[in-house]
């Protein structure tokens, strides 16, 4: 478990950065180098209204275990529900 990027969501049309955006990745390359398994879900929002992601990984094959986690967590939140206020 952990984020999904190093910052939150970039506002709309703040960066055309194509650098900036791709170290935003970073997190996310390992699962598709070693075939790990992986899903990011909505688990909040920063100080401004911008979502953050939280990722969670899991070995090759544990697919469904990730998923359950995720509906679990989905079930016990409402973070996937909220529409961000930076985004309205």
């Amino acid at each position: 478990m952990g984020p999904v990027a190093a910052t939150t969501a970039f506002e709309f049309g703040s960066t055309s950065n194509a650098f900036e955006m791709y170290l935003n990745d970073l997190y996310t390359v390992f699962l598709n180098l070693n075939g790990s398994c992986g899903i990011s879900i909505p688990c909040g929002f920063d100080s401004k209204g911008l979502p953050v992601g939280l990722q969670l990984q899991g070995d090759m094959f544990a697919d469904q275990k990730i998923i359950n986690i995720a509906h679990a967590f989905q079930q016990a939140t409402d973070y996937h529900m909220r529409m961000p206020e930076a985004y309205k």
